[in-house]
């Protein structure tokens, strides 16, 4: 495995490579949700890049960027592990440069959600990917559908900038008691752990009650914030794939989408109906 930290090297070394590139972009602190993704990158393409960075521009000035978890060692020690072929780990100097163009994500994906919630984040999401889709340039790109709106606002940026990239959603990776994987969930006690199974649970609850065969997204969601309290929620939200509200599920067309705050953390989970 090669651990290249400049945009220079990466680029001698990639025009080396003959053959499909898989890209995993990551902001480090890997875990199994990583991994996941790591592996089916391993299992399509003839070659698996990662990528650890905290980028900077899709953080509010309020937010973690300072402290957002950070494991270097252990994420080089993962990585190697898999058999990643490059490991990409560049400084915010090496990536960003000044008189930056900008890029805005699309109003109708940015300004709702977790676009209403962290005004600008996918403008910061877009300007990074944007820079390593070109430097990369991956047949194929993973991302958690934890993050499902961000798969949203990706799926648009190669769409519109014609990229030749398909991007892959890959499955939720949870705990046994069924709190998605997260690098924030270091942030959470034993206590705040069982505060936040309230999110995965609520859904499992929407999910339940779909099964049953009720279909009205008010019902459902009043049952959904009985599970959550005491929480302060951020949203619950149903929408179809475009990320169009809608009022009744519509069985392989619909997200259902939660955000709450537990203790300090705000963390986000969703299920694909």
């Amino acid at each position: 495995m090669l651990i290249i930290r400049s945009v220079c090297e990466l680029k001698k070394e990639l025009s080396n490579l003959k053959g499909e590139i898989g890209f995993v972009p990551t902001m480090g602190a890997l875990h199994n949700g990583h991994i996941s993704l790591i592996e089916k990158s391993k299992t399509q393409n003839d070659y698996t890049v990662v990528s650890v960075f905290v980028n900077p521009t899709q953080f509010l000035p309020n937010e973690d960027f300072d402290k957002y978890p950070k494991n270097e060692s252990n994420d080089i020690k993962i990585c190697k592990n898999l058999e990643v072929d490059i490991l990409f780990m560049p400084d915010k100097n090496e990536i960003y440069l000044e008189n930056e163009p900008k890029i805005l994500a699309p109003k109708n994906l940015a300004n709702i959600l977790e676009g209403a919630v962290r005004p600008g984040h996918f403008d910061g999401v877009c300007m990074i990917l944007n820079k390593f889709f070109n430097l990369i340039k991956p047949k194929r790109a993973y991302f958690g559908k934890k993050d499902a709106q961000q798969i949203a606002v990706v799926e648009n940026l190669v769409k519109t900038f014609f990229m030749n990239i398909e991007i892959i959603p890959c499955e939720i990776i949870r705990e046994a008691d069924g709190l998605a994987l997260s690098s924030r969930n270091s942030y959470l006690d034993e206590e705040q752990k069982l505060y936040a199974l309230k999110l995965s649970r609520s859904l499992l609850k929407a999910q339940n009650l779909i099964n049953q065969g009720q279909v009205d997204t008010q019902m459902i969601k009043s049952e959904m914030k009985t599970i959550l309290e005491p929480l302060k929620i951020d949203y619950i939200a149903f929408t179809n794939k475009n990320f169009q509200e809608i009022s009744k599920i519509e069985i392989n067309n619909t997200i259902i989408l939660v955000a709450a705050v537990v203790g300090t953390t705000r963390l986000i989970d969703n299920i694909w109906i």
